[in-house]
């Protein structure tokens, strides 16, 4: 009978490091996903700003231009 409770035991913890392993490797994985989400995100936001700042270099651009034609 001890036997049997020594080869429970020794199951139950081995079946609960194991669980605790896959958690470990679940938790990993999404780790590295929201990363990469957050690195995506970083790069749009910088190529969205980019894009504003040469919206705006054009309107300054264009005012400029209209301000020396509207002056001649």
């Amino acid at each position: 009978m001890s036997l049997l409770r020594g080869i429970a035991g020794v199951s139950l913890v081995a079946m609960l490091a194991a669980c605790g392993v896959e958690t470990a490797g679940t938790a990993a994985t999404a780790a590295a996903a929201k990363k990469q989400e957050v690195e995506q995100g970083k790069n749009t936001m910088r190529e969205a700003q980019e894009k504003i700042d040469a919206a705006a270099k054009q309107v300054e651009a264009r005012t400029a231009a209209a301000s020396e034609a509207s002056q001649k």
